[in-house]
């Protein structure tokens, strides 16, 4: 018999993702907002402080989702990861409005990621553990609808809180996910780790596991971690500067901007479930590609947008064709890692991911200087990477989701 789908247990763990999913809506709306008004730096500059920290993350995430495989403790293995953390992670978050040059801001960013790299990937990686593989496109639909709702707060409440004192959406993100966290903490039993992974060798690290992808003959994990950061690089841009692009092109204040935004987190939230079912359905690779295609012909019709209707009606299906894309792709990494290695591969999920959060935000910076501030040019950036994300996904092979027996 197949083991049943448990909604109640899929929604509180989707409380950890509704937390990490708070935090970045809020950072990504404001900050860059701050260090232009406040200090007049270029779009280069803020590309690389808004990114900077991501380059010691794109080693720490792997390296911490890898070693919570490896974790004993009485509270399992990703718990104890979580409850390091996120605590740290929400008071180092409450200074970054507090801080008064770009050399503070910097270092409270830096302390904010890498406080939340310490659970991160502990506490997605629960989603491989707590599902089995036929299971996971479901389950992950109900958890990012959970990180949808996370992030449609930031927007909603962020934007009318920025209104009564720029630290007010900072301490709001960082009560709700604290909570959050603790209620996955509380209500969310860990299994008990796999049997085969109490045989792995005591030097099985992120590199091995990295180099076991590259040099594997089935091209399949090299190909869905390079379209990982093809596409991450077109969404992070877009991420990282379509508030700037709103305030400083279409004349839209930070407050009502990120309302407007709150529109493409909604259509992710509406869509998520259905695309969990829509893969289980048709396929993992074929429901992606569908959102590739999508999110390409929307960066094309951005560069046409002209007013607050039209920027409207660019970020509603945006959030559509993400949740087809975003929803999939960490089960079909799981599909490539086995069971025993959830956390890693976690960790090199984060690995291609954090990459992309370098690059792409900081070489759009530098492009809107060459360009005179034309903060259009993400728009091409982002087409260009998810065309080069569709030509790599289309290189898979998806293995079959086998029911697991009971």
């Amino acid at each position: 018999m197949n083991q049943p789908f448990s909604y109640r247990k899929t929604f509180l763990l989707g409380f950890g993702f509704f937390g990490i999913s708070l935090i970045w809506p809020i950072f990504n709306n404001f900050v860059p907002i701050f260090l232009k008004e406040d200090f007049a730096l270029s779009a280069t500059a803020i590309g690389f402080i808004m990114t900077w920290d991501n380059y010691l993350n794109m080693f720490l995430q792997p390296v911490v989702g890898e070693r919570s495989d490896r974790t004993r403790t009485r509270f399992g293995r990703r718990k104890p990861w979580m409850a390091v953390g996120a605590p740290l992670a929400a008071l180092f978050f409450i200074v970054v409005p507090l801080m008064r040059t770009p050399t503070g801001i910097m270092i409270a960013i830096l302390l904010t990621n890498v406080a939340m790299a310490l659970f991160r990937s502990p506490t997605i990686a629960l989603l491989g553990d707590l599902f089995p593989s036929e299971q996971r496109s479901k389950a992950n639909g109900v958890i990012n609808l959970m990180g949808g709702l996370g992030s449609i707060a930031a927007f909603l409440v962020g934007g009318m809180l920025y209104k009564l004192g720029r630290i007010t959406p900072f301490i709001f993100g960082s009560v709700v996910m604290v909570s959050a966290i603790a209620t996955v903490w509380a209500f969310v039993h860990e299994p008990q780790a796999p049997a085969q992974e109490e045989k792995q060798k005591s030097g099985n690290g992120f590199f091995n596991n990295l180099n076991e992808v590259l040099r594997s003959s089935d091209r399949s994990g090299l190909f869905i971690l390079l379209a990982i950061l093809c596409w991450f690089l077109g969404f992070n841009a877009l991420e990282t500067w379509i508030s700037s692009f709103g305030k400083f092109t279409l004349g839209i204040d930070e407050g009502r901007m990120a309302i407007y935004t709150s529109g493409l987190a909604l259509m992710f939230v509406l869509f998520a479930v259905p695309s969990g079912l829509l893969a289980t359905r048709f396929g993992r690779r074929r429901v992606i590609l569908t959102g590739i295609v999508g999110l390409s012909l929307l960066f094309l019709y951005g560069l046409i947008v002209q007013n607050q209707w039209m920027l409207v009606s660019f970020l509603i299906p945006a959030g559509f064709f993400w949740a087809l894309i975003n929803v999939n792709s960490l089960p079909m990494v799981y599909d490539v890692g086995g069971n025993a290695r959830i956390g890693a591969f976690t960790g090199l999920y984060y690995f291609a991911s954090n990459i992309a959060a370098v690059g792409g935000p900081q070489v759009v910076g530098i492009l809107i200087d060459i360009t005179g501030g034309n903060y259009r040019i993400m728009f091409i950036f982002s087409v260009i990477f998810m065309i080069l994300a569709g030509i790599f996904m289309s290189a898979v092979k998806e293995r079959k989701q086998v029911a697991v027996p009971e």
